[in-house]
């Protein structure tokens, strides 16, 4: 079935335009234009001001919202429509871009990322899972991968530093956090079922990857109906440093002290560990999490 979009609305991250990418958000807009599309385009000097005019506009009426940007703007954008019959498109253009690849989408040619977009709007959305987390009263969706451990830790560090730009800020907060990091205890209630452990890692992912492709779920599925909780058992600081690279490549999934559980619903809980969801920071843990079916409509 072909659907064209009335209206559209093109969400800009605020920083592209101090950076490589400054142009492809004008780009967007242009094509669309070209291709017959009604475009509205939202660009905020900061991510707050940015979410709510996106989401005074979304209420005004639209048929479709478009980020440019990574996936940072991808959670922005996921927050808005998930749960909403908007279907949500993606121009990656930041470092991880871990949901475009997911979805099989452009994430490191942003000319191509456009045309994809523009062929994708000619066809029905694909519905994809998403998670819903509650916490400190709060709700906040997902539709990659949730970290509580040893990569949100290294996520807290990579979003310190100011150098290096791109995927390798990831990988040298990796290193220096490796240096220090210790096991910590965890209650989890996976679908119901208490757990009492102590672990290295534990992440809740919907997507296969982190930090710019690191597959720490090569098997998950962004329409399976269903979350994959990656646990990570204590290991000595070496026995960490040699898996992680296997990580990677997504070959990991056989070693001893890796478990991976299949479920609904998450709980999370423990002490001084902070979650991240897609790349964006949550807040100190306990978090409950649920698979929403179907929440998302995207194109691709």
């Amino acid at each position: 079935m072909h659907r064209t979009p009335e209206r559209l609305l093109v969400a800009v991250n605020p920083a592209a335009s101090f950076g490589r990418n400054r142009s492809v958000g004008h780009a967007v807009v242009e094509r669309l234009q070209r291709e017959g599309h009604d475009v509205v385009m939202l660009r905020e000097p900061n991510v707050e001001l940015l979410r709510r005019e996106t989401e005074r506009a979304l209420a005004a009426g639209a048929d479709g919202l478009i980020v440019v940007g990574g996936d940072g703007m991808v959670s922005l954008g996921l927050n808005l429509v998930a749960g909403t019959p908007v279907p949500l498109g993606i121009v990656a253009t930041g470092t991880g871009n871990d949901l475009a690849r997911g979805l099989g989408l452009p994430f490191d040619d942003p000319d191509a990322a456009v045309d994809a977009l523009v062929a994708a709007l000619g066809r029905e959305p694909r519905r994809i899972d998403a998670a819903r987390v509650q916490h400190g009263g709060l709700t906040t969706w997902f539709a990659g991968v949730l970290s509580a451990g040893f990569d949100a830790v290294v996520n807290e560090r990579a979003n310190r530093m100011v150098r290096p730009r791109g995927p390798s800020r990831y990988t040298i907060a990796l290193v220096r956090e490796l240096l220090t990091f210790r096991p910590r205890a965890y209650v989890l209630t996976i679908d119901g079922v208490r757990r009492e452990q102590r672990a290295m890692l534990v992440s809740v992912a919907n997507n296969s990857s982190i930090g710019g492709g690191m597959r720490i779920v090569p098997h998950a599925d962004l329409a399976d109906g269903a979350l994959d909780v990656f646990i990570v058992h204590p290991l000595s600081r070496l026995g960490l440093i040699r898996v992680f690279p296997k990580v990677f490549a997504g070959e990991h999934t056989s070693h001893p002290a890796v478990e991976f559980v299949r479920a609904r619903s998450v709980g999370v809980e423990a002490s001084d560990v902070v979650a991240y969801a897609d790349g964006e920071r949550i807040g100190p843990l306990p978090v409950d999490v649920e698979v929403v079916p179907g929440a998302v409509a995207v194109y691709v």
